[in-house]
């Protein structure tokens, strides 16, 4: 296990852009339009909630601690919210994303956070009293987690197709680890 720090997030954070962008991009519609079944999600669901989440989630969150502390609680995250993407280029989600991404973690470095402020407490509606190095390294996870689904889900599009060495492919018997 590592402790947290801020340059290791941001190296995490400032990678995920290009990770799906080298990815996702100029793939046939099946490998992007694919998912596990029922309301799972696909890489434009995918996609779209991690826009939805530098748009509202992250840096406002960031935000909220170094100015209000625990006396202002974080806005409920629409974890949903990406449906109104859906409809969007794939390109365009991934260009989206790397804008907003950059935008982001500029804003970030622009805040010259001290290695005190990572103590400052914040409230979440749920969770309830949270640190600002705890939400700082969810963002890291959460990209990993939805990295993690999106190999998942794109490996599940030949779960059939494999035949017997689906016993040997791991991600074939990942049923995830949390909600998408």
């Amino acid at each position: 296990m590592i402790e947290f720090n801020l340059a290791d997030t941001i190296a995490v954070l400032s990678r995920t852009p290009a990770t799906l962008n080298a990815l996702l991009r100029g793939l046939p519609d099946a490998w992007l339009r694919g998912n596990e079944g029922n309301d799972s999600w696909n890489a434009f669901d995918i996609m779209g909630h991690l826009i939805v989440g530098e748009q509202t989630d992250w840096v406002p969150r960031v935000r909220i601690i170094m100015e209000s502390g625990e006396t202002r609680p974080f806005d409920p995250f629409d974890r949903f919210a990406q449906k109104k993407n859906r409809d969007k280029p794939l390109e365009e989600l991934l260009e989206d994303f790397d804008r907003l991404r950059k935008e982001n973690l500029a804003a970030l470095k622009r805040l010259n956070l001290q290695p005190e402020d990572f103590d400052r407490r914040g409230m979440h509606p749920a969770l309830g009293v949270v640190t600002l190095s705890q939400l700082l390294a969810t963002w890291v996870v959460h990209d990993l987690t939805h990295l993690h689904q999106l190999f998942r889900v794109m490996a599940h599009q030949y779960r059939d197709a494999v035949g017997p060495w689906s016993v040997f492919l791991g991600v074939l018997q990942c049923d995830g680890h949390s909600a998408p």
